[in-house]
């Protein structure tokens, strides 16, 4: 069995593109553009790249985008000052603060003085707490952006088995939740799980988010399951150089799996796509326009 390719790029394409028709849709019945808020804190490289990468595709989506850098040693107060004058800007429909932090801010805090109904992020408790009772919220871009793509693969997932390896806030337990609300039987398995190729091998999805290179090797997986993997991971290749492998075996992986997801190409597009498309919602809510439940 040769396992079929899973493109997030091409679906993160589309996804794009519906946000941009709607997008504009809003601006004709809002007078404004819907408008996302991209908050930087320092100089970290990683975070540089993504916070160009996110202003870049707002504005491809025809939305506003605002960006507000700050020093390194911008003050705890001041941070939060600016993420109040955000909350309060009615031209801002969502606000993303780039993390990590340096070390004197405390992230907890700067997410929490985000208005929930803003957070395009979802990392607020009470947009976590939405999730988990099944209320209308945000949801972290991520493992929103893999549930889109097991949906599109494999249709309705009521009733199968699905094993989540990592158990952190923006990953591990809001895919655990979206597969739960999907009515799937979900494990949450992580470093300390007994006997994990077992527990991974009867599953039909497996979400591995654990940040360890090719940890899941391809004999964990059920024959014909369906194989998401979250994580990028640079390790050292050919010739003195890196490169980019996921939290998965693909080689081995792809023997046995019905389905998986690339490294890189597969879950990564789909995170700004997700953030583009939380931003959206958030406008239409926001402006209290009317739109559909699945729309987007």
């Amino acid at each position: 069995m040769t396992a079929a390719v899973i493109d997030g790029k091409a679906f993160a394409a589309n996804l794009r593109g519906e946000v941009g028709k709607l997008a504009a849709a809003f601006e004709q019945q809002a007078g404004r553009k819907a408008g996302l808020a991209v908050v930087l804190v320092g100089e970290d490289p990683a975070s540089q790249v993504y916070v160009r990468s996110k202003g870049k595709s707002t504005l491809e989506a025809g939305m506003a985008s605002f960006e507000h850098k700050l020093p390194a040693d911008t003050a705890e107060a001041d941070l939060l000052a600016v993420v109040e004058r955000l909350n309060a800007d009615p031209a801002v429909d969502g606000i993303l603060v780039q993390l990590p932090l340096p070390g004197h801010i405390d992230e907890q805090k700067v997410i929490a003085t985000i208005n929930p109904d803003k957070d395009v992020d979802g990392f607020h408790v009470t947009n976590a707490g939405r999730l988990a009772v099944g209320q209308p919220g945000f949801v972290p871009c991520t493992p929103l952006g893999c549930l889109m793509l097991l949906k599109d693969r494999l249709g309705d997932l009521s009733g199968l088995d699905a094993v989540v390896i990592g158990r952190s806030n923006i990953v591990g337990k809001p895919m655990a939740q979206l597969l739960i609300a999907e009515s799937c039987t979900v494990t949450v398995a992580h470093s300390r799980t007994r006997n994990l190729p077992d527990v991974v091998k009867r599953a039909d999805i497996v979400v591995a988010a654990v940040g360890r290179p090719e940890m899941v090797k391809g004999e964990w997986i059920k024959p014909g399951a369906t194989v998401i993997d979250v994580g990028i991971n640079r390790v050292a290749g050919a010739e003195g150089k890196t490169r980019l492998v996921g939290d998965v075996d693909y080689a081995g992986a792809a023997e046995v799996a019905g389905a998986i997801t690339p490294v890189p190409g597969g879950v990564g597009p789909m995170t700004i796509a997700v953030l583009l498309r939380n931003a959206l919602v958030a406008a239409y809510r926001n402006a209290g326009i009317p739109l559909a439940d699945g729309t987007i």
